[in-house]
């Protein structure tokens, strides 16, 4: 947990146009910057940057956020990542608050990077001596240009090289790291040996870990020569590091450090299954591939790859095996759905791999695989209609017992409406049917506000307004007098209200930008989102929004005394303290309108 008073501290520090124009390139635009947008593709700038308010806003897809926000949509990183990625450039140290696991964790983290970095740098090193290793990479048509780029290195054989890399070679990290071993007797030795090496790198580019490519057997001994004497004949054909304290399969991603750039520019990813498979593509100029690691892809590969591109492309091999890995990275997508974005699936012909592709038919045949991928919806209907005879009403019934809990996974509005429409179709059934016997809950037709919230009610037009003026002027909180501030307790439509008052008070938040990051968690974020890219544009006048803002507290009570005034009207006054009541209403109803002069008759 990150004390809320160092992002503060940190947007007060850093500038959103230096931020945004890292990654963007910006043009000044009046008081304002502008550029074509970075998270959909259009020709006419419609992303603009305000320095005053320090918020980005694009009119033309939605996007809007702080720099933090910023860093997270481009980059694919976690709030907390993103912190350290700005703090880091901006010279501040994060401190966090955390429980003692958290500590001895983060601890071991620090430590684990830069040994990792160390065995990184000693494989690359090794890798410019051993001739059968660099043979073996040409044979497979790897550049020097694009194995430093992936940092791609060699373990050389034996039981401990690593020592020369570290003179404590008993150290605890070393085994921390995944990079050594002991045996029953205490004995330490290499982890990886005689194996081309690729490093696994964070999106922080920080190494994390390795991926290492035997090469003793017939693809090396020819190379090698036939009487060499190998630690790792008899290993794995690929072998990951551990999880560590720093590592998480299920998380990361090789290759996605260096391919970033090119997904963002290309709209797409391309998932495969090996590390060779990324390097081979990247070499024949399809830069946009990533792995996962020796594991099925992971709903959170899945998050983390649709805030980097449109467009997923799952690449499998054609036979069995393939199709029941890309069915598992089906079955993990579906959560992760959102609506004008797409996953899809592309078989590879029997006996192909990505990388035996490319290399035989080079760019344009891949491209040409990757114009006709199989949409997610379509996979879908056929891997179940595959399993099921439609022909038969037992058939059909089973057909919509395997899609239910399928179906109950999509949160993407649109397209799980398409689906259920098809599948009615197959099962000979209406769509109503369909979502009463998969028990779908019904789709709102707004976008749902992330999971552990509460639905927001939507901010009318007086609510609206007085977001406007406080998100645009944080500083007219303190001018709120206590009456007005207990006016916004009188009706629900006014809490997005009430709670942004109450918090501008007691924090004394005074740009847009630190307003954001403090309501980052509050039921009604995604509210003062909205109404802050509407005023982005917007040019500050204290003196006006003042006015504004009293004005509207006025009309806020002219309808709750309108409302009380009828009430009594229409009830009638049965007591001398209803009576005074009502002359009181009376009178402020005249005030309200401007018509002291209007006689006002009590009811009988």
């Amino acid at each position: 947990m990150i004390p809320q008073s160092f992002i503060q501290d940190l947007l007060h520090r850093v500038d959103i146009v230096d931020v945004v124009d890292r990654y963007v390139k910006l043009k000044r635009a009046g008081a304002n910057y502008a550029a074509c947008c970075p998270f959909h593709n259009e020709k006419t700038p419609s992303f603009t940057v305000s320095p005053s308010k320090q918020f980005y806003h694009c009119f033309g897809c939605g996007a809007h956020g702080t720099a933090i926000g910023f860093v997270m949509e481009y980059n694919g990183l976690g709030f907390v990542d993103a912190v350290k990625q700005l703090a880091q450039n901006a010279g501040m140290q994060v401190p966090e608050i955390r429980s003692e696991e958290q500590q001895r964790r983060s601890e071991a983290g620090e430590d684990l990077h830069a040994v990792l970095l160390k065995a990184a740098q000693f494989y690359r090193a090794q890798l410019k001596d051993a001739t059968h290793a660099i043979d073996y990479l040409r044979k497979r048509g790897m550049s020097g240009d694009i194995a430093r780029r992936f940092g791609v290195g060699y373990a050389p054989d034996g039981w401990q090289n690593l020592a020369a890399a570290f003179p404590e070679y008993a150290s605890k990290a070393l085994v921390a790291a995944g990079l050594v071993k002991e045996n029953e007797e205490g004995r330490r030795y290499d982890v990886f040996r005689d194996r081309i090496m690729f490093p696994i790198v964070d999106v922080r580019g920080n190494v994390i870990g390795f991926g290492g490519r035997v090469l003793a057997g017939e693809d090396a001994d020819s190379a090698k020569g036939a009487g060499a004497d190998s630690a790792s004949r008899n290993s794995p054909k690929y072998l990951n590091s551990p999880e560590t304290p720093i590592f998480e399969k299920g998380r990361e991603l090789y290759g996605l450090y260096q391919a970033r750039r090119a997904i963002r520019e290309a709209g797409r990813v391309v998932v495969v299954e090996g590390y060779m498979d990324v390097v081979a593509l990247a070499q024949h100029g399809i830069e946009y591939a990533v792995a996962t690691l020796g594991t099925a892809t992971t709903p959170l590969h899945v998050q983390k790859l649709l805030r980097q591109a449109d467009e997923i492309v799952f690449c499998f091999d054609g036979d069995d095996a393939g199709r029941r890995a890309a069915w598992r990275a089906l079955e993990n997508s579906l959560a992760q759905l959102v609506d004008g974005k797409q996953v899809r699936f592309l078989f590879l012909p029997q006996g192909e791999d990505p990388d035996t592709y490319v290399r035989s038919g080079g760019n344009a045949a891949f491209a040409a695989l990757l114009a006709g991928t199989l949409p997610l919806s379509k996979f879908l209907l056929q891997g179940l209609a595959h399993r099921a005879d439609l022909q038969t009403a037992e058939g059909r019934a089973t057909f919509l017992h395997q899609a239910k809990p399928l179906l109950r996974q999509i949160k993407a509005n649109a397209l799980r409406m398409q689906i259920v429409r098809e599948v009615a179709e197959m099962a000979r059934m209406a769509p109503d049917e369909v979502e009463r016997l998969c028990e779908l809950i019904p789709l709102a037709s707004k976008t749902q506000p992330p999971e552990g919230r509460s639905p927001r009610p939507l901010p009318q037009p007086l609510s609206r307004r007085l977001l406007r003026i406080l998100l645009g002027n944080p500083g007219l909180a303190v001018a709120i007098s206590e009456d007005q501030r207990t006016l916004l307790d009188s009706d629900s439509e006014l809490a997005p209200v009430a709670t942004l008052v109450d918090l501008l008070r007691a924090s004394k938040t005074a740009s847009l930008a630190a307003l954001f990051e403090a309501t980052r968690d509050s039921v009604f974020a995604r509210v003062y989102e909205d109404v802050g890219g509407e005023i982005l544009a917007a040019a500050g006048n204290d003196d006006a929004a003042l006015a504004d803002l009293n004005g509207t507290f006025a009309q806020l009570e002219l309808r709750r005394v309108e409302s009380e005034y009828a009430r009594l009207s229409t009830t009638g006054v049965g007591d001398e303290h209803q009576r005074l009541r009502f002359q009181e209403i009376s009178r402020r109803l005249a005030e309200l309108k401007g018509a002291a002069g209007v006689i006002v008759r009590p009811p009988l």
